[in-house]
């Protein structure tokens, strides 16, 4: 299928899906999408015969189709290959009368590896294309675990650099340790004084800075993105909506046709768009459920129809959620107002200068119709996490434990019921541990692993367990108003 991505802001120029990956985000300020993907719908009997990786080629074949079927296969077997510790890649678990997608079998341990192991190939293959030369310089902002999956996934690639700002102080021991202790000659970490949103804003605004832009390209460089704004970060994530179906059809647990619902802990709306996306493709979901935790913006957007980020930022045991900007719910809008790009960017027009805007009953009524909504907080989170050990005698970190809780809370309807698990436990050791009733006083984040161990019989991971001994590179902390300074010199560094 040929397929052309233009901004949710704007239709006046079209690019090849190799150009929107290098690209990044528009230089309008909006994302890409594509309106083709809204007639193109996958053979479920053929999904359903299909490994993870034939899925992976058919789901990137539709929706990146200027690439050829060859580059997209070995793409497809460098992804997904000998760093992952199972073929299956995001192996399906029963999870009492639910089941669990486990998403966290990556070399970093989160779900972001999923895309992250693609895209620095999808992008390599693309400047290859191109031609132009040019260096490309990843920039992006992370609520804790995109930085180092993005970091792993593009350290010592030819012609790129990435540069990874998070919020010091604000995600967890082992979070940061995966970032710092970073080796490669083209990585660049930076702390930022300031939460998630501040450090996405300020990103937003270098990419936006068209002066800043041609300083770049005066060193023949030029950037792009690593965050699901990035239209090759949320296509690969379609790709386990569709395997987890065919995984719950093989288990004899749901009949081809027939819905499947999803939870989905989410604070960027990216993981939970990439299951719109699949629906749309032609994948039966019946609901899918935004779990979010304090930072309920999405659960009160979902409810009322008026998104505001005017409220507190909540520090919280699930900081990867900790968001109050959704920045991929702009795509979503795009599509449920059927492509009205002006409306779109009056949208996030008042969002940006007034802090809210408020959709129409049109647009409301067409957004509960695919989804469903819930919040949890970090008690709730903590005693979910308990009960699940304690009842089921598995171990969940504590941003499935924000879905759990919220499907927990729900009414079972009779469609099979998908909790994603977007980390392994051992990333958030302490509060795990705490959840489990251990007081974790004194004890530093390792020492919470191997407690954690010990009680449970599990063992940590060897990627996490070994950050113990490794030097801390990168130690750099900034305002959000020194981030520009940061990147430029980053670039003067990585490519000179």
């Amino acid at each position: 299928m040929e397929t052309s991505y233009h901004s949710t802001r704007s239709d006046a120029e079209h690019l090849s899906s190799k150009q929107a990956i290098l690209t990044g985000i528009a230089p309008d300020g909006g994302l890409f999408v594509s309106d083709q993907m809204l007639s193109c719908k996958l053979d479920l009997a053929t999904v359903c015969a299909n490994d993870y990786h034939a899925n992976a080629r058919l789901v990137l074949g539709t929706l990146l189709g200027d690439y050829t079927s060859e580059q997209i296969a070995t793409c497809v077997e460098g992804a997904y290959g000998a760093q992952w510790d199972t073929r299956a890649i995001t192996p399906l678990a029963p999870m009492g009368d639910d089941w669990l997608l486990e998403l966290f079998h990556g070399p970093t341990c989160a779900f972001k590896d999923v895309a992250l192991q693609m895209l620095p190939r999808l992008m390599s293959v693309a400047r290859l294309t191109a031609g132009s030369g040019r260096n490309v310089m990843i920039l992006t902002a992370t609520s804790g675990d995109t930085g180092k999956a993005a970091l792993d996934g593009f350290a010592d690639v030819a012609g790129t650099g990435v540069t990874v700002f998070y919020p010091h102080g604000k995600v967890s021991d082992v979070q940061r340790l995966q970032m710092v202790t970073q080796h490669g000659a083209n990585v660049a970490v930076c702390g930022i004084r300031g939460n998630f949103d501040d450090a996405q804003t300020e990103v937003k605004n270098i990419f936006a800075n068209k002066s800043f832009a041609e300083r770049l390209d005066r060193r023949n460089t030029v950037l792009s993105s690593a965050n699901s704004i990035n239209v090759g970060r949320l296509v690969p994530q379609v790709t386990y909506y569709f395997d987890a179906y065919a995984q719950l059809v093989r288990a004899g647990a749901t009949k081809i046709g027939q819905p499947v619902d999803f939870c989905v802990p989410t604070g960027n709306f990216g993981d939970v768009l990439a299951g719109y996306y699949a629906k749309c493709l032609g994948l039966p979901v019946g609901k899918l459920i935004v779990a979010s935790n304090a930072n309920n913006v999405l659960t009160d957007f979902i409810t009322t129809g008026t998104y505001d980020r005017k409220r507190p930022f909540h520090k919280t045991i699930s900081p990867s959620m900790d968001i109050l900007v959704s920045s991929n719910l702009e795509r979503l809008l795009y599509f449920l107002s059927d492509g009205d790009c002006e409306l779109v960017a009056s949208y996030m027009k008042d969002l940006s200068e007034q802090g809210s805007y408020t959709v129409s009953n049109k647009i409301a009524t067409r957004l509960r119709e695919s989804f469903d909504c819930g919040f949890a907080n970090d008690d709730d989170t903590r005693r979910t996490i308990r009960a699940t050990y304690d009842e089921l005698g598995m171990l969940i970190d504590t941003h499935t434990a924000v879905a759990k809780a919220v499907l927990d809370a729900r009414k079972h309807e009779g469609n099979p019921r998908v909790c994603l698990s977007t980390a392994s436990p051992y990333k958030f050791s302490a509060d795990v541990l705490a959840a489990l009733g251990t007081n974790t006083d004194g004890l530093d984040g390792f020492a919470c692993m191997d407690e954690l161990a010990k009680l449970t019989g599990t063992h940590a991971p060897t990627q996490l367990s070994q950050l113990r001994s490794e030097p801390e590179l990168h130690t750099s902390v900034c305002d959000q108003d020194k981030m520009e300074d940061f990147v430029f010199e980053a670039c003067a560094r990585v490519f000179s």
